[in-house]
């Protein structure tokens, strides 16, 4: 048996808490079937000055994914740029597969790749979740582009984000997506009323969830004006709020009551560690995401893999991920009137009997791009050793 090719990706891991933790820990996870995977994580990713959460770190009890790595990447030491990159040389690896997501990184990464031997900066692959930020400016396009433009070629996530490096670039661009995120669902039954009723929910309520970090781009202030306007039609309506508010959440407390639906939303301002995802879940019959920018999300994500279905505005890949009517319904623009209007679609289905969750597991079996992608990684190892990577890939 030939011995199998080495694969370093570069990247947050476990004990950061981040979506690209979890992406990252579910590729490498995938990927090691096949080939010899090692996930060089950081040592230091966020100064704490300039990360607006409570903490960067997982304290999850019972952490769902995890992959084994070496934290040695200090994000702004250049010591340490250094150090990793000779230790990437010494293993020679096949593929060196970078995590994009944010500017702040283009510096550090644009340095471990001039560290780099000549031999090794021509198997860089740069895997895009968001070319740039959602918050981005002038200074973010320099900062993305004096580290991507060191990419032989691309893994866009998205096809937004694979029509927008074809702008900025000519290098090639291979396609995959998230992962369908199941592992989150609890191995026992939860009580769906039991917890229902803690949050004053009753076995007839329709629930939204909005869940995920709070901030400007996610929309809540949208969904909840809109919330507004549908609970009078629709007064068995309930929504439930729950994540950590990266804006002031006092804004959005002031906002229910000057809207006059404080009794009826639930807001959770928390982070929620792994093993508490499920109930939220569960108890939700549909999960609204009225995002005013985005590319994909793993909120969407976690939301198929408990089987629920899903109402998104139409930006970045979030309308190319639903199947209209079956898995969910898309809003046409991130606006007050037309989210309102794709909720009132849901749950006119939801009274006719769809069967959404039949709907989600048959489209999840004909569009899961990352069932895949240990498939397509062969594809690209094969590209940078034929010396084809660098090649417009349709």
């Amino acid at each position: 048996m030939s011995e199998k090719k080495k694969i370093i990706v570069v990247g947050p891991g476990y004990p950061y808490r981040n979506g690209q933790s979890v992406y990252l820990s579910s590729l490498c996870q995938k990927l090691s079937g096949k080939f010899n995977v090692e996930l060089i994580n950081f040592s230091m990713l966020y100064p704490t000055l300039l990360f607006p959460g409570k903490t960067q770190y997982d304290e999850s009890k019972d952490r769902k994914i995890r992959f084994p790595n070496i934290r040695m990447l200090h994000s702004l030491n250049p010591i340490s740029w250094y150090k990793t990159a000779q230790y990437i040389n010494r293993q020679q690896p096949d593929l060196i597969a970078i995590d994009w997501w944010h500017p702040f990184l283009g510096p550090c990464f644009n340095g471990l790749i001039r560290f780099l031997s000549p031999k090794n900066r021509k198997k860089v692959l740069f895997i895009t979740e968001n070319v740039i930020s959602h918050e981005a400016n002038k200074t973010d396009n320099f900062l993305t582009r004096i580290a991507l433009r060191h990419a032989q070629a691309f893994l866009a996530l998205s096809e937004s984000v694979e029509r927008h490096l074809k702008r900025m670039f000519s290098t090639g661009i291979y396609r995959s997506a998230l992962p369908v995120y199941g592992f989150y669902k609890a191995e026992n039954a939860v009580q769906v009323q039991q917890v229902r009723a803690r949050y004053g929910f009753s076995e007839k309520d329709t629930v939204l969830l909005f869940f995920g970090l709070v901030r400007k781009y996610k929309g809540l202030d949208l969904l909840l004006e809109a919330y507004k306007n549908l609970y009078k039609q629709y007064p068995e309506l309930k929504l439930l709020v729950v994540g950590e508010f990266y804006e002031p959440e006092e804004h959005y407390r002031q906002l229910t009551q000057t809207l006059g639906i404080n009794d009826t939303v639930v807001i959770e301002n928390r982070y929620v560690p792994d093993e508490e995802v499920s109930p939220y879940f569960e108890i939700a019959d549909c999960v609204v995401l009225p995002y005013k920018s985005a590319t994909q999300s793993g909120i969407l994500s976690m939301a198929y893999g408990f089987g629920k279905p899903v109402v998104v505005t139409n930006v970045g890949e979030l309308g190319a991920m639903v199947e209209p009517h079956k898995t969910g319904i898309i809003a046409a623009q991130p606006e007050v009137k037309d989210l309102q209007e794709a909720i009132a679609q849901y749950i006119i289905l939801k009274q006719q009997g769809t069967d959404f969750t039949s709907y989600i597991e048959q489209y999840l079996q004909q569009h899961d791009r990352f069932n895949q992608v240990d498939q397509l990684f062969e594809t690209i190892v094969e590209d940078y050793a034929r010396g084809k990577a660098g090649q417009v890939i349709p």
